[in-house]
């Protein structure tokens, strides 16, 4: 790598990052997930067959995972 921090730096400020989700509608889309992950993993709860599995119990947790640590580079 023969690139100077500078370099970067200066190459990067031409394309500002912007997220997928707006700073506005993050906590919105936060707490509809946290709420379907709740009750996808109730709903699972009160019936747990192998065909409730991939139809409850996935959503819930990749819901509930995303809520708890959503994607991205960390700080």
């Amino acid at each position: 790598m023969d690139s100077s921090l500078h370099e970067v730096w200066q190459a990067a400020s031409g394309s500002p990052f912007t997220p997928a989700i707006g700073k506005d509608n993050q906590f919105l889309l936060a707490f509809i997930l946290l709420v379907l992950g709740f009750g996808f993993s109730g709903a699972f709860a009160l019936n747990r067959s192998v065909v409730s599995l991939p139809t409850l119990a996935v959503p819930a947790s990749l819901s509930l995972a995303y809520v708890f640590h959503p994607p991205g580079p960390d700080p």
